[in-house]
């Protein structure tokens, strides 16, 4: 496969950047092809992570000096509308007019050859005198355009031009879906947040307040419990946390339900293993699954609700599952709130409790797969568990 055109699919491996270098500085690899090929999958490696921030200034002038390494060429400038983002190479004085050079790509989205008429200054020892210049375009929409300047424009530069061009669209175009799915899941938390109920607020103040006369040094500490486990619900930063953070808001969340219902109705175990506490899982990940255990386990049941969570180490993953013994769900009925077909009538009605599964559901296979949604095993009358798996490494997923 031609590697420029490897690349405008997006598969460069970037380990072969690390075998490059190693090459380089030990031994040849192979023939001058085979160097050649892992120089340009090198040089685009470098070129990938800026230009996954999306076309920014910055990211820009950091990925045009290995673009210009991978075409070959005495310059290459990178612009946005109207604005020189960045020019790599010789012949600095023509980025004042790239901007004016990308106009046409820019407005009919199709490569353009400039010669000397349209790029050269006159100067004898200037190397700049044409230039290949080629759209970027990100959702069907041109953003900018990546021009390649030299003294000669050959057929297989504007080949190679065109082709580095569309692999940066592709990061272009990742960048995008980064960015996407970042305010997906900010949304989802929000929604979220929003759905904490009003009511556990109130009763846990409630309870609080009844402890000011009788106790007010459990009082007291309820009221840090219940600052501590509303500062960790409303934070703004980060979509992940470590489970060990998101064990502890829960921990604080069953210390003021059972200051409520008194120990001897909300009996909660644990069992966690130790090794996964590190492990980084989707920011409130865990909290709505609790709250409904103890929802369905004992605020619709009758006499004391049983909740138990456990954490386990399965290699790769992370094994995480919170059961009640509660009045269990209607498995048609969740089927619905899990696919977001549930109607608006049925969730005032009391299944709420299904869009915290549903969020949570949402979320897991947005960050790590389809696989990894949830697995429930419930029944009316039957109780509830819930499981899900976190993988221990995934790319991109980092607790703050």
């Amino acid at each position: 496969m031609n590697v420029l055109l490897a690349m405008a699919t997006g598969a460069v491996p970037t380990g072969l950047a690390a075998l490059a270098l190693h090459a380089r500085g030990r031994r040849p690899l192979g023939s001058p092809a085979d160097r050649a090929t892992f120089a340009t999958l090198h040089a685009a490696s470098l070129a990938a992570p800026p230009l996954r921030a999306g076309l920014t200034e910055q990211g820009a002038q950091k990925a045009a000096r290995h673009l210009r390494a991978l075409l070959g060429t005495a310059a290459v400038a990178i612009t946005a509308g109207d604005r020189l983002l960045a020019w790599d190479g010789a012949g600095g004085h023509h980025g004042d007019g790239a901007a004016a050079h990308a106009r046409g790509p820019a407005a009919d989205g199709r490569t353009a050859v400039l010669g000397p008429d349209a790029v050269g200054c006159g100067r004898a020892d200037c190397r700049i005198r044409r230039a290949v210049v080629v759209p970027l375009t990100t959702d069907d929409r041109v953003v900018g355009a990546l021009a390649a300047y030299g003294e000669d424009v050959p057929a297989g530069l504007i080949r190679a031009v065109e082709q580095v061009g569309r692999w940066v669209d592709a990061q272009l175009e990742l960048a995008e879906l980064d960015r996407s799915r970042t305010r997906l899941m900010e949304a989802e938390v929000r929604a979220l947040r929003a759905q904490i109920s009003p009511h556990f607020v109130y009763n846990s103040l409630t309870t609080i307040a009844s402890f000011v006369r009788t106790d007010p040094e459990r009082a007291r500490e309820l009221l840090l419990d219940f600052a501590d486990f509303t500062r960790y619900s409303f934070r703004r930063h980060g979509d992940f946390t470590t489970l060990a953070e998101e064990l502890r808001s829960i921990d604080r969340y069953l210390l003021l339900q059972r200051a409520r219902f008194g120990d001897g109705r909300l009996r909660v175990t644990a069992r966690i293993a130790p090794e996964v506490l590190p492990v980084a899982v989707p920011f409130l990940c865990l909290q709505p699954l609790v709250e409904n255990a103890v929802r369905h386990g004992l605020e619709d049941g009758a006499g004391a609700g049983r909740v138990s969570i456990v954490a386990a180490d399965a290699g790769s993953e992370c094994t995480i599952s919170v059961e009640d013994d509660g009045v269990g769900m209607d498995p048609e009925r969740l089927r619905l709130v899990l696919s977001g077909e549930s109607d608006a009538e049925g969730e005032r009605s009391g299944e709420a409790a299904g869009i915290g599964l549903a969020n949570v559901d949402l979320r897991m296979r947005q960050v790590y797969g389809d696989d990894y949604g949830l697995a429930v095993e419930t029944a009316p009358g039957a109780g509830t568990k819930v499981t899900l798996r976190v993988p221990k490494y995934r790319p991109g997923v980092t607790a703050s």
